[in-house]
């Protein structure tokens, strides 16, 4: 039976459980243990899921130290020689997952976004080239695959509840970071697009009136997106960007207002329940994939479904 580790999504701690997709589209369904090692004090949403849960007994290792927290992985693989470790790519993740890498002497996909099985061969797809391609990887080493998973690329479906194992992580971290937390600063962004259930996106075909997607998301409650394109000229900030470079989104209303739909975008959407298009080019490759599709200016298109709303409301 193969063994995976899955390290705690430190950002959304319930969304932990997804990357056992990634396990099972390695190994196949039922056909490895899985060990979940976390730093948060709950851990029932995880329960029925995972083998075993290992957690990190409280004040052993700061939440922010990644050195001490490669000493716990590096330990706890010595013990149970994973076949893969699995870490989520949060801004933690991504501290954590090299240095182990290069502890345990074995390689590292970085922001792997899919998984693709052939036969007995399993190829590990990740955007190259800032996004500009896809990378297919395929594991030949004898260490553990390692990777870092970008978030929300992959969503597990749960099956039958397993018997979890709960057990403590109590040995002392043999290297803890010298580093110390003087304060917290909260996070001036009010909404994450990855949480938003309708996006207004934009990419270069409303470069001219972009700030006009923030009343039509106002509007329905929702929250603006960006493609690369409009991120690289300056006029969208990074935070909103969807897209193989960006951020993966899985939003129950997906509005597309002048997006060509390049494959490095189209790799950023996941799950959408509606994927609305508004282009002048109809043969767009996004307006293929869209529930509805139409064609004219965004502009007047928002122009147009404002009145209607304020109709609707009034």
């Amino acid at each position: 039976m193969k063994k995976t580790c899955i390290f705690q999504d430190t950002e959304k701690t319930e969304n932990t459980t997804d990357l056992l997709e990634v396990a099972e589209r390695i190994y196949g369904q039922g056909q490895f243990e899985s060990h979940a090692v976390l730093l948060a004090d709950s851990f029932d949403p995880l329960m029925g899921s995972f083998h075993h849960i290992i957690r990190v007994a409280k004040g052993l290792v700061d939440c922010y130290d990644p050195q001490g927290i490669c000493d716990i992985l590096e330990n706890l693989h010595k013990k149970n020689r994973f076949d893969s470790i699995l870490i989520p790519g949060t801004s933690l993740g991504e501290m954590i997952a090299p240095r182990l890498a290069k502890r345990l002497q074995t390689g590292l996909v970085a922001g792997v976004t899919d998984i693709k099985r052939a036969g007995d061969h399993t190829e590990i797809i990740r955007p190259a080239f800032s996004g500009k391609i896809l990378e297919g990887v395929l594991h030949t080493g004898n260490g553990p695959v390692m990777m870092s998973i970008r978030p929300n690329a992959f969503e597990y479906k749960p099956g039958d509840p397993l018997q979890t194992v709960v057990s403590a992580y109590t040995e002392p971290v043999s290297s803890p970071s010298a580093v110390t937390r003087l304060h917290v600063k909260e996070n001036r962004q009010t909404c994450d697009i990855r949480d938003s259930e309708v996006l207004i996106a934009g990419g270069g075909g409303v470069k001219e009136s972009f700030s006009e997607l923030y009343r039509l998301a106002d509007a329905l409650k929702g929250t603006v997106a960006a493609s690369r394109k409009l991120v690289d000229q300056g006029i969208a900030p990074r935070s909103i960007q969807v897209g193989q470079s960006g951020k993966t989104v899985s939003p129950k209303l997906y509005m597309a207002l002048g997006i060509h739909g390049s494959m490095q975008h189209m790799a950023g959407l996941r799950h959408i329940a509606s994927l609305i298009s508004i282009n002048t080019a109809v043969n767009a490759p996004i307006c293929s994939l869209s529930d509805i599709v139409v064609h004219g200016d965004a502009r007047e298109f928002i122009d147009r479904l404002m009145k209607k709303i304020a109709l609707y409301r009034s």
